[in-house]
């Protein structure tokens, strides 16, 4: 069975990522599907201890967030092409300043202060929230406990509110394109649309079983910091989030590698639950030959690099 083939939805389209490539295919607005196929550089390459167990998923988080950003926005600029949107001044300032280092600029300060407002947002706001208990409950570990409450809440609040959007559930679909693709494939059979319509469109590996993964692992590792000083609580939950994101990793990783125990399905049913109800919605053949366009791609690059190794 290959597992070694993980996805993202795009903007009209979906991005495929193996050991050594990535590819992104967008639906274009003539219709055609464009392709996009590029090698990808890791730290888990450069030396062993990078492949040790929760400091590769430390890397692996970090690495899927700006490979996602730079895909995110190039399926953005290939589905718009044609569509004349005029530059704002800091963005002309930067492309006659900068060129392309100034294009770079722009999408580090981007995904810098994307992964700032979700720290803000779904670690340290519930960390903030749980301290109106605190005059009537004096235990650490109870206030972690309802911290806890208060942070998964907040994930479910903004997966419904975000679900309800109509361009969000375009992409929702291409989310259940590419499950739907790479469970054909880890079943071993021809990619094919009509193969692929007949597989789920769960996953999981899933980068929504990850997060919620990561809510209930930060429930446990916060719960060994039990500090009632607030600007302690605050920088600790801060320093962990990286140890977090490895733990989770680790865990979805033995979940996908074991798909017969009972334990790993009893650990993703709360993520495959989430997919279904928010995260992930049947998509037609369309979206499935975009899904399947852009695992071709880069399986075959893959396959050729392996040949050649």
């Amino acid at each position: 069975m290959r597992t070694d083939i993980g996805g993202q939805a795009v903007i009209e389209g979906v991005m495929m990522k193996g050991k050594n490539y990535y590819s992104v295919a967008v639906r274009k607005l003539d219709n055609s599907i464009s392709i996009d196929t590029k090698k990808s550089s890791s730290l888990l390459n450069k030396h062993a201890i990078f492949r040790s167990p929760i400091i590769r998923g430390m890397i692996v988080f970090a690495e899927s967030l700006i490979v996602g950003t730079k895909t995110l926005t190039y399926s953005a600029d290939v589905f718009g092409e044609g569509d004349e949107e005029e530059e704002s001044k800091f963005e002309l300032w930067l492309r006659n300043k900068f060129g392309k280092k100034g294009e770079q600029f722009l999408m580090g300060m981007t995904l810098a202060f994307s992964f700032a407002l979700s720290i803000v947002i779904f670690m340290l706001l519930p960390m903030w929230l749980s301290q109106i208990f605190r005059p009537w409950i004096s235990s650490s570990f109870a206030l972690n406990l309802i911290e806890g409450a208060i942070r998964i809440t907040i994930f479910l609040i903004y997966m419904k509110l975000v679900a309800n959007m109509k361009d969000i559930k375009r992409t929702f679909e291409y989310h259940g394109a590419e499950h739907k693709t790479i469970n054909c494939l880890e079943q071993d059979k021809e990619l094919t649309v009509e193969n692929v319509k007949t597989c789920t469109r769960l996953h999981k590996s899933c980068g929504t079983s990850f997060l919620f993964i990561v809510m209930v692992v930060s429930i446990l590792v916060f719960s060994v910091f039990t500090t009632k000083n607030i600007w302690l609580r605050t920088i600790v939950r801060i320093i962990m989030v990286p140890v977090i994101s490895g733990i989770s990793y680790e865990l979805i990783r033995w979940a996908r590698k074991n798909p017969d125990s009972k334990l790993a399905n009893l650990v993703s049913i709360p993520g495959m639950w989430l997919q279904k109800e928010f995260t992930t919605l049947e998509p037609d053949d369309a979206q499935i030959e975009v899904a399947i366009a852009a695992i071709q791609a880069v399986i075959e690059k893959e396959d050729a690099a392996n040949a050649n190794s």
